[in-house]
């Protein structure tokens, strides 16, 4: 996710901070420094940062599930508003699903448990409306919050894991796909009451709401997409008319081919026609301004290119593209030659086309 940087790995899975948690730290500092001075700011930021260690638990117990089914979890990201695990795939076997998406919130039904045993029982609920206070007990107020996740998370809409839940129930008896359809539906349905209750004081449910009403949209979006796709295989995407460049041409050449053709990348071919990098609409103008015309593009061009053979299934090649943050996927023939391009542009006509048919 752009905007966010590696903190550390646990098992494959690579922990990420976006730059706007630490807004977040910055407002729970100067909220807490208002009422209580700086001790109290440092009372609150620690408090947060422990809470977001349980998130990060959360999230690698979705994690810890999706491996049992063979499903690799690239990151994690940390976000204000929680943690997002990116699963490289969703398992669409009901059950699969239901166990992955529970596997979170039992993280934190087991954080409750073991703060009881370490309190001698269940805090009241007193010392629970008393979270955001810094000289309040931490273990009780530790408590509550992660009840409070377990509840927030079961709430049946995306992209809460009770949305989740949700769409595998309805799996097993319809298609996955009008299961999603369905649970979207509810999930903006639920972001409506939310935005209206919040109408009424509560303006924190309206970002929620629309947290949840983007949630819901984005994975209809995504099963838009695996449907379009799921019989497909990586030639039936590929662009195939494209200008190539050789290693030895110059970026005043590659800038004449971005004028000439509505192309914004550029495959790097050698004389055998084996790809060897990609020159961007972004490489080009760089290296105009920062080294002149005559720049080749052999020392402009991305090399880290991922590939893919012509009947590797397009949704595997996604997921590359995803993965990999290239512009695109070269599709290659069996000795190595490049047969094509798969970039988001193409793949987004190809879905709106069969969505029509």
């Amino acid at each position: 996710m752009a905007w966010s940087f590696p903190i550390g790995t646990v098992r494959g899975t690579v922990i990420r901070i976006h730059v706007t948690f630490f807004l977040l730290l910055a407002w729970i500092g100067a909220m807490h420094a208002r009422q209580g001075g700086l001790a109290d700011a440092l009372a609150g930021m620690a408090f947060i940062s422990i809470v977001f260690a349980c998130v990060v638990l959360h999230e690698l117990g979705h994690a810890a599930a999706a491996r049992r089914y063979g499903i690799a979890t690239p990151d994690i990201t940390l976000l204000p508003i929680g943690g997002m695990a990116r699963l490289e795939r969703i398992p669409e076997e009901p059950w699969r699903e239901i166990a992955i998406a529970l596997a979170g919130p039992a993280v934190n039904v087991g954080i409750c448990l073991l703060l009881a045993l370490a309190m001698g029982g269940v805090p009241s609920l007193e010392e629970g409306v008393s979270v955001e206070d810094p000289r309040a007990g931490l273990l009780p107020r530790l408590f509550w919050v992660n009840a409070f996740l377990v509840l927030f998370n079961l709430i049946p809409a995306f992209p809460m894991d009770g949305g989740r839940v949700l769409r595998a129930a309805l799996a097993l008896r319809m298609s996955h796909g009008e299961a999603t359809r369905i649970a979207a539906r509810i999930g903006q349905g639920v972001a409506i009451v939310l935005g209206f209750v919040g109408l009424f004081g509560a303006p924190l449910l309206i970002f929620i709401a629309l947290f949840v009403w983007l949630g819901a949209a984005g994975e209809a979006a995504e099963e838009t997409l695996r449907s379009a796709t799921r019989a497909l295989v990586a030639e039936d995407a590929m662009e195939t008319r494209f200008e190539a460049l050789p290693p030895e041409a110059d970026v005043a050449a590659a800038a004449e081919s971005l004028l000439r053709t509505p192309q914004q990348d550029f495959p790097v071919v050698d004389g055998a026609g084996r790809l060897v990098g990609l020159l961007t609409r972004d490489a080009i103008i760089h290296a105009l301004r920062a080294e002149g015309p005559t720049t080749s593009v052999s020392g402009a061009m991305e090399r880290a290119i991922p590939r893919v053979g012509r009947r590797t299934p397009l949704a595997e090649a996604l997921a590359v593209l995803s993965r990999g943050g290239a512009p695109a996927v070269a599709v290659e023939e069996a000795g190595g030659r490049l047969a094509g391009l798969i970039t988001p542009a193409n793949v987004a006509e190809l879905v709106a086309l069969r969505g029509i048919g």
